[in-house]
């Protein structure tokens, strides 16, 4: 009875001798082929690079999964987690100006209602950091009446 409605399979040759009975689920086979398959496809064929978290723009270096940053090769120490992660933002999205309240928005995640004066300390204090001379930076520009970015390209 469970042979019948699980199936009965013999091995040719040895049809005489030996009888071999395997008892199986069609849907389990099912199943597992398909199990195999995924896993063969999604990590049998993977041969790109680990995905890196770490971050450049001329000497400016951010390790996001050290959550260190250099310039020039030195670590630039006491960073706040807000000035790191709007130092992060800028860098994933360098070339790109975001305004104040862009900014504020993304790394605080709610409402930019008066928000000018915070980001622009925290900018303020971000140049101070990793910048040789704050008022002539070479990593976080102003786009005067736009808002702020990290240059693409750096000398």
């Amino acid at each position: 009875m469970i042979a019948k409605r699980y199936g009965l399979m013999t091995v040719g040759a040895f049809l005489m001798a030996f009888s071999v009975v395997v008892y199986f689920n069609p849907l389990e086979l099912v199943a597992r082929v398909k199990s195999q398959l995924r896993r063969y496809t999604k990590l049998g064929t993977m041969t790109q690079e680990p995905t890196s978290n770490v971050y450049k723009t001329g000497g400016l270096e951010i390790n996001d999964d050290m959550k260190q940053v250099m310039v020039d090769g030195v670590v630039v120490e006491k960073l706040t987690p807000i000035q790191y992660n709007i130092l992060l933002f800028l860098t994933k999205n360098k070339g790109r100006v975001f305004s104040i309240e862009q900014i504020y928005e993304n790394i605080w995640n709610e409402e930019a209602i008066g928000a000018d004066n915070t980001v622009a300390v925290h900018i303020r204090h971000i140049r101070e950091k990793i910048e040789i001379n704050p008022k002539e930076p070479r990593y976080l520009k102003v786009v005067w009446g736009v808002g702020y970015k990290i240059d693409k390209e750096q000398a």
